[in-house]
């Protein structure tokens, strides 16, 4: 259950963080101005369409910490680089596409944010 009173001090956190007024917010994430007023003031909860809205524009807002605290703000966002190679497309089990040259793929690992994770082997 997120603890309203929490939830808008981590509202309040990112308004100050990006240098936004409440109105600013509200325009920047598409909801109406008076939705922040009452949220802020503890009128209203949050739905769950405000909490996408805000994860969405701001991908530095981890959804955990907005709910409940866990985790840090802002989060770190991986930047993509024009300087990296491009990742090879896999259909399960082989490698359609490398600029890699003579080295070949024999495993990929994926890690999921929940600590499981899957392995794709030659």
């Amino acid at each position: 259950m997120v603890n309203n009173k929490d939830f808008t001090e981590r509202i309040k956190k990112i308004l100050e963080h990006h240098q936004l007024t409440a109105s600013l917010f509200a325009d920047k994430i598409g909801v109406q101005r008076s939705s922040i007023s009452h949220i802020l003031s503890g009128r209203n909860k949050p739905s769950l369409d405000f909490i996408l809205k805000i994860t969405s524009e701001f991908p530095e807002v981890d959804i955990y910490w907005l709910l409940n605290g866990k985790g840090v703000f802002p989060k770190i966002v991986e930047e993509t680089s024009n300087n990296t190679s491009p990742l090879p497309l896999v259909d399960k089990n082989k490698v359609v596409h490398s600029e890699s040259g003579s080295r070949r793929i024999t495993k990929i690992v994926v890690f999921y944010e929940d600590g499981t994770f899957e392995e794709f082997n030659k």
